[in-house]
C-alpha cells in the first residue's frame, strides 16, 4: 500500500513539475512579445538593415588618338522579388516567364524555373537569384519586356544585379601595359600605378538581408558613387600593333625566350608603342615588362659601347675619329682573362670610327685603358654624370634599378673596367638605355619617358604630365657631334648595314651579350639594338631587344636590327613631315649610274647611298669589290687581296691601285694618262716570290 500511495505522490509532483515548465514558456513568449517586444524588434531591424558599398565605375585607359584600349562594361545578375506582382500579373505571366527564362539560359527546364518561381511566392521569400550567369546590356534589356518583368521592380519584382567588368576592345594588344588589378589591389601595368585615379570613390546604400541574398532599399540615404577618372595614353595603336607583330615574328623565328620593343619620340619623350613577349607552351604572350622591370634588366652588352665612347670624348676631347688602335689578331689579354673579338683572326689597326662600327671589343678596351687605367673613378663619375646609375621615375611600377659598379666596391676587380667598358658588369632595363640614347639624338637633352599624358573627367583634363628634363646637356657639342657620326657609321658600314634605307638615315647600335647562368658566362646570347631616326633630323627613338634567340646567327645586327627597321619603315611610312620633298630626291634609271668599275666597297657603297642608287649584295666584308652594272642598280662582287698574290686592280683608281700594289710590295710603272686602271702587265693571282714590277695602264 506504501509503495502504491509513493508512486501516485511521485506522479503528481512530475506533473506539476511539467505545468509550471509550460507557464514559464508561455510566460517567456508573453514578455518577449509584448514586454521586451521593441527592443527585440529594434535589435532585429539592426541586423537586417545594413549599409552596403556600391562600387564605382572604373575610369577608362585611352590612347594617343582616344581610341579606347580599357573600359568597363556594364554586366548583370538576374534576381527575382515573386511577392511583389498581383496575383493577376503573375498567374497570367509566370507560365511564360518560366518557358522565357528556360530558352534564354538553356540549362534548365521550364519546369524547373516554374516550381523554383512559385515556391519561394508561396513561401514568401523576396529575393531569389534566377540564375548566376551575368547577362549584358542588350540582355536586359530584352528581360525587361518580359511577362512580370515588364512591371519593373516595384510591381514587377525583377532585380537587376550591375556587376562590371574590364574590357579591353583591342584583345591582347599592349595587355602587360595596359596591366590589371585583382580584388587584393595587387596588379601590374597602367591599371595598377594609376589605380587611385581610375577607381573613383564607392558609394553606399542600404540593404535588407533576406532569404538568399540581400535586397537594396531606395530611401533617400543612399551615397553615389563618384566614378573613376580616365586616363590618356601617348600609346599609338598602329604603331603597336606593329611592334608587337614584328617583335612576334623574330621571336618565333630564333625561337628565342623573350623580347620587348619600345618606340620612343625623341622631343617629347612619349611612348608611341611598349611590346613585351615571353615564351609560353603556347607560344609567345605579353606576360611580364621586360622594357621596364627587373626580369629585363641586363648586361646590355655592346650598346653599352656609346656611354664608353661619351665618356672618352668627354675626358680626352683630343681623341679624333681618325686615330687608330691595333687591334691585332683579335685577342687581348687583361690580367688574366682573354677580350676577343666576333671576327676570326681580328681586325687589325682600326680608326676610332671604326672600332665602333666593327664593335671591337679590343679595340674598345684598348681605348679605356690608355685613357682610364691611371684613374678608373673618373670614368665612372662620367656614368654616373649620365645619368646612367639612377631610375628614370617613370610614370609606371617597378622600374628596375640600375646596377652599377664602383672602384671602391670590393667586386672591383682588374678586368671591371674593360669588362664595363664593353657592356658587362652592370645591368640597365631596356627603357634606361633608350633613354640615353634619345639623348644623343635630342642634342645633348635627356628628358624622362612618359606614357600617361593626362588625367581627364570626360572632356576636362584634370591634369597633365608634360617632358621633364632630366640633364639640359649630357655632354659636349663636339662629342655628340661624334657620336652621332659614329652611330651612323654602324649602320652605313658596320654591323647593322642590313638595315640600311635609301629612303631616310638611322643611326644605331648592335649588342650582343653573353649570359649567365649559375655564375659562368655561357654561350646563350641577349641580343638588341638601339637607335633613332631619320639620323639627319631625328623623330624617333627606339630599342629591341631579344633574349636568347637559337640559330646560326644570333648577333645583334642579324635577329634584333631587322625588328626596328621593320617598325621604323612603318613608322617613316606613315609620317608625311619625315618625307623628304620629291625634287631633292635622286631617282635612279641607266643613265644616272655612275660609271664605276672597281674600289672600297666602303666607298663605293657610301657614294651611291649619297646620290641614291640602289645597290645589292651591300653585306660583303672584303675591302675592295668590283661593280656590276645591273638593270636599275649596281651590284658588287668581292675582289680579294691575298698575301703574296697579284691582286686584279683593273677598274679601279690610279690611288687605289697604287695603294694595294705598293702593300704587295711590288714596283709600279705607269703608262698611259687617265683616271682608272684599264690594263695590267702581271696576270691577277700570279704569285709574288721575288721583286717585280708591274705595269698599269691608264684610260
Amino acid at each position: 500500500m506504501n509503495i502504491k500511495k509513493s508512486i501516485v505522490v511521485r506522479v503528481r509532483l512530475a506533473f506539476l513539475l511539467v505545468c509550471l515548465f509550460a507557464c514559464a514558456i508561455v510566460y517567456k513568449v508573453i514578455a518577449i512579445q509584448y514586454l521586451d517586444g521593441e527592443k527585440w524588434k529594434s535589435i532585429s531591424k539592426e541586423r537586417r538593415i545594413f549599409y552596403k558599398p556600391v562600387h564605382a565605375t572604373r575610369g577608362n585607359i585611352f590612347s594617343d588618338n582616344g581610341s579606347i584600349l580599357a573600359t568597363s562594361l556594364p554586366f548583370y545578375r538576374v534576381a527575382f522579388d515573386p511577392t511583389v506582382a498581383k496575383a493577376e500579373v503573375f498567374n497570367n505571366g509566370v507560365d511564360s516567364l518560366a518557358m522565357l527564362l528556360a530558352q534564354f539560359y538553356g540549362d534548365r527546364s521550364e519546369d524547373y524555373y516554374r516550381r523554383k518561381i512559385k515556391n519561394a511566392r508561396h513561401a514568401g521569400r523576396r529575393y531569389i537569384r534566377l540564375n548566376s550567369r551575368q547577362i549584358n546590356y542588350q540582355d536586359k534589356k530584352l528581360m525587361a519586356k518580359w511577362p512580370v518583368f515588364r512591371d519593373g521592380k516595384n510591381k514587377g519584382g525583377v532585380i537587376f544585379e550591375k556587376v562590371e567588368k574590364r574590357f579591353k576592345p583591342f584583345g591582347l594588344l599592349a595587355d602587360r601595359t595596359i596591366g590589371f588589378i585583382n580584388e587584393d589591389k595587387n596588379g601590374a601595368g597602367l591599371e595598377f600605378s594609376f589605380n587611385g585615379d581610375l577607381t573613383g570613390a564607392d558609394g553606399e546604400a542600404l540593404f535588407e538581408r533576406i532569404a538568399g541574398g540581400s535586397k537594396p532599399i531606395y530611401d533617400g540615404t543612399e551615397v553615389k558613387p563618384q566614378h573613376g577618372y580616365d586616363i590618356k595614353t601617348t600609346l599609338d595603336i598602329n604603331l603597336q600593333d606593329v611592334a608587337e607583330n614584328a617583335l612576334y615574328k623574330a621571336l618565333e623565328r630564333t625561337n628565342a625566350e623573350y623580347g620587348c620593343v619600345i618606340l620612343m619620340e625623341v622631343k617629347t619623350g612619349e611612348i608611341k608603342a611598349i611590346a613585351n613577349l615571353g615564351k609560353t607552351t603556347g607560344g609567345y604572350i605579353e606576360d611580364y615588362n621586360y622594357a621596364v622591370g627587373n626580369q629585363g634588366r641586363t648586361e646590355p652588352g655592346s650598346t653599352f659601347k656609346l656611354a664608353s665612347m661619351m665618356a672618352l670624348f668627354e675626358h680626352a676631347p683630343e681623341v679624333k675619329l681618325t686615330d687608330t688602335i691595333d687591334t691585332g689578331d683579335g685577342r687581348y689579354r687583361i690580367k688574366n682573362t682573354v677580350m676577343t673579338d666576333a671576327k676570326i683572326n681580328g681586325y687589325g689597326k682600326l680608326t676610332v670610327q671604326q672600332v665602333f662600327e666593327k664593335s671591337s671589343n679590343v679595340g674598345v678596351a684598348k681605348l679605356m685603358e690608355a685613357h682610364f687605367s691611371n684613374d678608373q673613378q673618373a670614368y665612372i663619375d662620367y656614368l654616373n654624370k649620365f645619368g646612367l646609375n639612377s631610375t628614370l621615375g617613370f610614370q609606371m611600377e617597378g622600374e628596375a634599378r640600375p646596377y652599377m659598379k664602383d672602384p671602391r666596391d670590393k667586386n672591383w676587380y682588374g678586368t671591371t673596367l674593360t669588362s664595363m667598358s664593353i657592356g658587362y658588369e652592370l645591368k640597365l632595363s631596356p627603357l634606361q638605355t633608350l633613354a640615353f640614347y634619345n639623348a644623343v639624338a635630342n642634342n645633348g637633352v635627356k628628358i624622362q619617358p612618359i606614357i600617361v599624358k593626362e588625367i581627364r573627367k570626360a572632356d576636362e583634363v584634370l591634369h597633365s604630365y608634360s617632358t621633364r628634363v632630366l640633364d639640359d646637356q649630357i655632354c659636349s657639342e663636339a662629342t655628340l657631334k661624334k657620336l652621332r657620326m659614329m652611330l651612323e657609321g654602324v649602320v652605313a658600314n658596320g654591323t647593322a648595314k642590313n638595315v640600311l634605307s635609301a629612303d631616310y638615315k638611322i643611326a644605331g647600335k648592335t649588342g650582343t651579350a653573353r649570359k649567365v647562368k649559375n655564375g659562368r658566362y655561357v654561350k646563350e646570347y641577349s641580343t638588341s639594338f638601339a637607335g633613332y631616326f631619320p639620323a639627319d633630323n631625328p623623330k624617333y627613338s627606339c630599342i629591341v631587344i631579344i633574349d636568347s634567340p637559337r640559330g646560326v646567327n644570333v648577333y645583334g645586327g642579324d635577329v634584333a636590327a631587322p625588328v626596328f627597321k621593320e617598325l621604323a619603315d612603318k613608322a617613316y611610312a606613315r609620317d608625311l613631315a619625315m618625307h623628304k620633298p620629291m625634287h631633292e630626291r635622286v631617282v635612279p634609271n641607266r643613265e644616272s649610274i655612275p660609271q664605276v668599275e672597281a674600289g672600297s666597297f666602303d666607298d663605293l657603297r657610301t657614294i651611291c647611298n649619297t646620290i641614291g642608287v640602289s645597290t645589292r649584295n651591300g653585306n660583303l666584308d672584303d675591302e675592295w669589290v668590283k661593280v656590276v652594272p645591273l638593270r636599275r642598280s649596281l651590284g658588287f662582287e668581292a675582289t680579294p687581296v691575298m698575301k703574296n698574290t697579284v691582286p686584279d686592280v683593273q677598274g679601279m683608281t690610279l690611288r687605289d691601285a697604287l695603294y694595294i700594289l705598293g702593300n704587295q710590295h711590288l714596283k709600279v710603272k705607269v703608262s698611259g694618262a687617265g683616271k682608272r686602271v684599264k690594263e695590267q702587265s702581271l696576270e691577277p693571282g700570279t704569285e709574288i716570290n721575288e721583286e717585280k714590277t708591274i705595269t698599269i695602264t691608264l684610260s
